[in-house]
């Protein structure tokens, strides 16, 4: 069977959505991700989720594709096309398709009748049939299977074949057998759909020029970046989902960006480099945030990427630095937990650990990218603030930022950026004063001046974890600690204005505010139109940093009811606005989605709607 024809679908241009059901460890990421780049390249915006599981292969795992001239690019939760390649998927997978829809399956195979819908249409390609004559080796068949579907997909949707082709030349541009062998699969699946299917369907693509300034990029490499960028030099780390890629990138970072040849008298000598950095893989999370700290405190710029299970396990050292006022940049990549969790998920559970992480009373400098042109960004700013106020700084993404691909403006950087070093006393400044005391000395930001190893010995002290006055000496007198930790206070406080301001928009007319955070940003927007257009107008607030400046409060003030959109369970952002900025926590209504999927609109319209009592 090749095409069965149930139904038709309304016409739309730039305005579809895809899911690709496929079992995990088959190599069909590769070939969906192919598809992403080839919308992007016909200058449509679109967007990639890829939902897999934590094992190594056998599993099911599902690919989301988006297309919106409009930008509207969350996640969606109505698929036009679903191709289905995994068979212990097909029931749920075809149940997914909108009424209207299409099923892309393999035919090689008849397919149970009574996976059919009367309203749906199925049209079936004899995938492995064709890879069967046309590639010999096993495992070459199970890849060309996936570019061969790819090929069909992009004559089902009116990409450019040629786009597509180009793509597939540049990745194996230096294995020929690879790159003929994708050349014929992609071929393959495209000639077979245009000669037995109608193409492009009833949605297809047509060439914008939408993305002229923009780039298809994921939140860790451009992480990765961004702490480049920034001056990183250290990094200690221990390998964790979804975070690893962090420092696989910044390792690749550093292997071509901060190597320096080595002069030789000798012409014939071979070449020789020194490595201007220093990558640690610790044996745990804890020795990794350790190192850190020490060669923070050394001067270097350090930093380590990790996710919730490894900052639960840092928490003690966390604790150190705050109290001892040593500077670390964490990167904290969001997954499902708690405990081990699930580890390919997504979600923002880690809000409030990360506020106050460690015992007694601590408080952190936190910043929330929406999208991978926030991570680099707002990496690049962390460091400065870990410098400048002498503390930890987390930047909160999550797996949805970091593994998936996201169309965002260009990466720009300022030439003339000079790191904020913050207060460094340097020989000069200790040979003219008297003697030196670690936390005496505090300027308007209650920032007190620090030395580093190597300096003039006036600027020796001993660093303690117990209890200390301001001149760096134990102390277990009462007032005397309280100075300390008062003042620490203060100088959380005082990093307000100089975190990422909160992205406001108010609309004429707004009867309630929606305040969001981090990857619920795109989903929160859409959401927000289509309220509109249902007679609810509301303002929009998107928190970026904490502290919190004073706009927080005020906006929650400034409206009856609020909706807090967030992604955990226990609404950590709600409990963290009404405990540090005082807002009516009764004012602030919760729409949660904490299961693992990536926030779609239509799940904050819902839940919206229905506490609002609209029907």
């Amino acid at each position: 069977m090749t095409m069965t024809a149930k139904s038709a679908i309304k016409s739309r241009v730039n305005d579809f959505s895809i899911k690709l059901a496929n079992v995990n460890g088959t190599g069909s990421a590769s070939a969906n991700s192919l598809l992403v780049q080839a919308i992007f390249r016909n200058g449509v915006p679109v967007s990639g989720k890829n939902l897999f599981p934590s094992n190594i292969q056998g599993l099911p795992t599902w690919s989301e594709i988006r297309v919106n001239a409009s930008g509207y690019t969350a996640r969606a939760l109505d698929y036009d096309l679903v191709v289905a390649m995994n068979s212990q998927t097909y029931a749920a997978d075809i149940e997914e398709v909108s009424s209207g829809g299409y099923v892309l399956y393999d035919s090689s195979w008849p397919l149970d009748a009574k996976l059919e819908r009367d309203d749906v249409t199925f049209l079936g390609v004899p995938l492995a049939a064709m890879c069967l004559e046309n590639f010999t080796k096993p495992r070459e068949r199970i890849l060309m299977k996936n570019v061969a579907y790819a090929g069909a997909v992009v004559a089902l949707v009116g990409i450019d074949v040629e786009v597509v082709a180009s793509l597939l030349a540049d990745t194996y541009a230096r294995n020929e057998a690879l790159r003929d062998s994708n050349q014929r699969a992609l071929r393959l699946g495209y000639d077979y759909a245009k000669e037995n299917f109608e193409c492009p369907l009833a949605f297809h693509l047509t060439t914008l020029n939408k993305n002229a300034d923009s780039i298809l990029i994921d939140g860790n490499t451009a992480t990765a970046l961004g702490c480049l960028y920034a001056g990183a030099t250290v990094a200690g780390w221990y390998p964790i989902t979804p975070a690893t890629a962090v420092m696989d990138n910044f390792t690749r970072l550093c292997a071509k960006y901060r190597r320096v040849k080595i002069d030789n008298d000798d012409p014939n000598a071979p070449a020789t480099y020194q490595n201007n950095y220093l990558i640690i893989q610790a044996e745990d999370e804890i020795a990794s945030i350790g190192m850190v700290l020490g060669a923070s405190w050394s001067g270097a710029r350090a930093f380590t990427s990790t996710s919730g299970p490894g900052i639960s396990l840092m928490s003690e050292l966390l604790g150190l630095a705050y109290y001892t006022e040593i500077p670390a940049v964490i990167i904290d990549v969001q997954r499902v937990g708690p405990s081990t969790g699930m580890p390919t998920r997504t979600q923002q559970g880690d809000i409030l650990m990360c506020a106050y992480a460690s015992h007694g009373d601590t408080k952190h400098i936190l910043l929330f990218p929406a999208n991978p042109h926030e991570c680099f960004e707002f990496a690049a700013q962390s460091f400065d603030l870990a410098e400048r106020f002498q503390t930890p700084v987390f930047m909160l993404s999550d797996l949805d930022i970091g593994m998936n691909d996201w169309v965002v403006p260009n990466l720009e950087w300022d030439d003339d950026y000079v790191p904020d070093r913050g207060r460094i006393l340097h020989d000069e400044d200790l040979s003219e004063i008297a003697e030196f005391f670690r936390y005496s000395d505090e300027d308007h930001e209650f920032i007190t001046p620090r030395t580093v190893p190597g300096s003039h010995p006036k600027g020796a002290y001993f660093v303690r974890g117990s209890g200390h006055d301001k001149f760096g000496r134990y102390t277990e007198t009462p007032d005397v600690y309280q100075e300390v930790v008062d003042r620490l206070k203060l100088k959380h406080a005082a990093a307000a204005p100089h975190v990422p301001a909160p992205v406001v928009v108010r609309r004429q007319g707004a009867t309630v505010g929606i305040i969001t955070i981090g990857s619920c940003d795109l989903a929160v927007r859409e959401a927000i139109d289509e309220l509109a257009e249902q007679g609810l107008v509301a303002d929009f607030m998107r928190v970026r940093g904490f502290p919190f400046v004073a706009d927080v409060r005020q906006f929650v003030e400034e409206h009856e009811r609020c909706f807090v959109v967030e992604q955990n369970r226990d609404a950590q952002l709600r409990s963290l606005i009404s405990i540090e900025t005082g807002a009516e926590i009764e004012k602030m209504r919760s729409v949660l989605a904490y299961g693992g999927y990536p926030l779609s609109a239509q799940q904050v319209v819902d839940s919206v709607l229905t506490q609002m009592e609209i029907p």
